[in-house]
């Protein structure tokens, strides 16, 4: 049995168990050092409650809950994100097997002939080679770790996939509804129309109002019915929106309830830093940054001596049953040292270029903090905005109503004209559509609020 000795600058090396390289401990430091977090948010909210609260449970809408978990089920471009998150879990494991020996087996039988033909005989063979790599300067572990960080931020995209996808449903239909609402009141306006055509013509007719009054009405009812075939195709299209949200054959044949869900509560907002640990894009820019850094020291760690085991047993014998019998094996151990010495400067290239995509992560983990700050701060403003909007307009259409009625008494006593008639019916029906769209607004502005928020969803 051979036997070949480790080097003794093998035994150092491994003895020494140095680490050259904290990529961990870097990209942590360098996630608090990217962007400035404020301890409280500059619109003032509330910051704490009960944090346990599914969103979509506070619309109280089971419609919603439904389609929302068709959707999950069925949507292909979550599918493709789900996709993505395997894939990347699968090349972290496999990344993982270079830590591990590799071992090969073989076998096979050298044939000899006779020089004038006669009978052949050989021996047989069979040998295990195993090999390892020795991760003495940790490139190995760097390079698990850089994959199993990218994995995660796969996992945190596809978690960020989902809860965009419940909250596009979820605002798409509400866009239906309203739509389906707004088509409502434009067929009451219709009506309306119908009944001052009615009067304006028997007026008319007993000589007491000219053509010109026929003819306003008349352009007035065809306007309010472009209006209204307009509303139904922005509802089909959103309908069908809605339906390829859901994996759904576009068709437009939804049924849809008849009236928006009431308006949740305002969730509580917490603090700013407690938004970048939540919020699943912001854990995945963060773990970009951890991928990038570990990639910068496997880069680095390429660049040093790179150390292997080698050892190989094996038999040979003219007799498969003698060929694992102790005289015919033999067992070679060997270490194996290889230092880089010119490689056209590509290492050190591969080195510089894993540092320009660490800045690169830390920038853009540092725009994507800003860009979730702006959206919570302008989420939260949005929400007194909306409420205050809301009073307004309630109050602006019981006006309005209140001054169609009593115009609408006086054109039937010939006391005003038809165009100031119509001029006021036409502002409580825009005030009764604007008002229904700031209820959808505000619907919306929660759900956008939540998704902002990194919410319990």
């Amino acid at each position: 049995m051979k036997l070949s000795q480790p080097t003794p600058l093998l035994i150092a090396l491994l003895t020494a168990s140095c680490t050259l390289f904290t990529p961990n401990e870097d990209s942590q430091q360098a996630v608090k050092q990217a962007i400035e977090t404020p301890e409280s948010w500059a619109i003032k909210a509330e910051q704490y409650g009960d944090d346990s609260t599914q969103w979509l449970e506070t619309f109280n809408d089971p419609m919603m809950l439904k389609l929302i978990a068709e959707g999950k089920a069925k949507n292909f471009d979550l599918q493709v994100a789900a996709g993505n998150m395997d894939k990347a879990w699968l090349l972290a494991k496999q990344s993982g097997a270079a830590l591990i020996p590799n071992a090969d087996l073989s076998m096979g039988r050298a044939d000899s002939g006779s020089a004038n033909g006669g009978s052949s005989s050989g021996n047989f063979n069979v040998a295990l080679q195993v090999s390892w790599e020795l991760d003495v300067w940790g490139r190995i572990r760097a390079g698990i770790d850089a994959t199993t960080a990218s994995a995660q931020a796969a996992e945190a995209d596809y978690r960020f996939a989902l809860y965009s996808l419940s909250a596009n449903i979820a605002k798409t239909y509400l866009k239906v509804i309203e739509a389906k609402l707004q088509a409502d009141i434009t067929r009451k306006n219709l009506s309306i129309l119908n009944e001052t055509m009615r009067i304006s013509q028997a007026k008319y007719d007993n000589g007491l109002s000219s053509g010109q009054d026929i003819a306003l009405n008349r352009a007035n009812l065809a306007s309010a019915q472009e209006q209204l075939l307009t509303i139904e195709g922005s509802q089909r299209d959103a309908m069908r929106a809605l339906e390829v949200l859901l994996g759904r054959y576009p068709n437009a044949s939804m049924d849809m309830p008849a009236a928006l869900p009431d308006l949740p509560r305002q969730p509580p907002a917490g603090i700013p830093s407690e938004m970048l640990e939540r919020r699943p894009d912001i854990v995945s820019a963060e773990r970009q940054i951890a991928s990038a850094f570990n990639a910068t020291a496997q880069a680095k760690a390429a660049r040093l001596p790179k150390i292997s085991l080698t050892s190989k047993i094996g038999g040979t014998s003219d007799s498969l049953a003698d060929i694992i019998s102790s005289p015919n094996v033999t067992w070679q151990l060997a270490s194996n040292l290889v230092v880089p010495l010119f490689d056209g400067g590509k290492r050190k290239i591969d080195v510089e270029i894993a540092t320009v995509e660490q800045k690169q992560a830390i920038a853009n983990y540092a725009q994507a903090a800003l860009t979730a700050f702006s959206e919570v701060e302008n989420n939260l403003d949005q929400g007194t905005v909306l409420a205050n909007r809301e009073n307004a307009l309630n109050d602006a259409l019981k006006q309005s109503n209140k001054a169609y009625s009593i115009a609408k008494l006086r054109y039937k006593e010939g006391e005003t004209e038809l165009l100031d008639t119509l001029q006021i019916q036409q502002q409580a029906i825009t005030a009764e559509s604007n008002l229904l769209s700031i209820k959808r607004t505000q619907l919306e502005q929660r759900i956008n609020l939540y998704l902002a928020l990194g919410g319990s969803w």
